[in-house]
């Protein structure tokens, strides 16, 4: 079952039009998150939305937006006038036009959601826009309207559906010369460009996601179990770098390094991606995961948690 859509509303490509609906692509839902807490009580600290002046809680009926004209004006903007603001975004996402994928730079990009048909209805429509797309090998450029605020969004095909990426807008892009400008001008000599493509060519191989496994998730488990089950935390050494003095001798000893690398790596063929199942199998028994209702069976009171912590 598929989780609740961001938004519906109608896909058009001149007048060709069915509705879809817009979900989520990526979630990080499965990640460990924390509370805040205090520490003398133990208890979680809650959070109130109080007036600047008076010190007074407000009621969230009272609250509305304010644009900040200067230090004491504001200028007040009602979820009504917000919502009168007349896009046909809002309801519609309307191809504007067609460009190659090359042409959108990664700087552009934010997030990515899945497009499909919404309700039994438009499958059609929605399959002869998909295909255009699909053949044509282009990507759509249309607009959406998220949160209140009006979004670029660029519809490639993926699989049966489509995928539907955010993109940025050029005055949210910053100037690189700003950060770039003062690096030195260094001339790279042919020895050291051959071993690092050198090094490069050791590790090469193809992009596949099951094999990275989350290091800092798996150690943040460990940490909870440890202190789940009273072991003392004993502080792991940082890994330090080290400024490199000769650098041609740095690649030279890098690449008998990536040549040992890639010989290990070459017997075990599928290991990598049992440490990533693994992985998911430590989550399960976290607290707020999906073995939420066994973990809450076995939660400490409120003064054993500060025992152990």
């Amino acid at each position: 079952m598929a989780p609740r859509a961001n938004w519906k509303g109608f896909l058009r490509l001149s007048l060709v039009t069915c509705p879809v609906a817009l979900y989520p692509a990526t979630s990080e839902s499965e990640k460990i998150s924390f509370n805040q807490l205090n520490r003398v009580t133990g208890h979680r600290i809650k959070y109130l939305k109080v007036d600047a002046d008076t010190g007074e809680e407000v009621a969230n009926e009272d609250i509305v937006k304010g644009y900040k004209v200067d230090t004491d004006t504001f200028i007040e903007v009602t979820k009504d006038e917000l919502e009168n603001v007349a896009l046909e975004s809002t309801r519609t996402i309307e191809i504007d036009e067609f460009v190659d994928r090359s042409e959108i730079d990664p700087r552009y990009l934010i997030r990515p959601y899945y497009l499909r048909p919404d309700g039994k209805v438009g499958h059609d429509a929605f399959a002869v826009i998909r295909e255009t797309i699909r053949e044509m090998d282009k990507v759509a450029i249309g607009r959406v309207v998220l949160t209140n605020r009006e979004h670029i969004i660029a519809l490639e095909p993926l699989d049966k559906g489509l995928m539907g990426t955010l993109l940025r807008y050029p005055y949210e892009v910053r100037d690189p010369k700003e950060y770039f400008d003062e690096i030195d001008d260094v001339k790279v000599t042919k020895d050291m460009l051959d071993l690092a493509k050198h090094i490069v060519e050791q590790k090469a191989g193809n992009f596949e996601p099951d094999k990275f496994e989350d290091q800092y998730e798996t150690a943040l488990v460990d940490l909870i179990n440890q202190k789940r089950a009273g072991k003392p935390i004993t502080p792991k050494e940082r890994p330090r770098g080290e400024n490199v003095v000769d650098l041609m001798d740095a690649l030279r000893k890098s690449v008998g390094g990536a040549a040992a690398e890639t010989k290990a790596a070459k017997k075990p063929a599928k290991k990598a991606k049992k440490a990533t199942a693994g992985q998911k199998e430590m989550l399960m028994p976290i607290a707020g995961k999906k073995a939420g209702k066994e973990a809450a069976a076995k939660k400490p009171a409120a003064g054993a948690r500060r025992k152990s912590a």
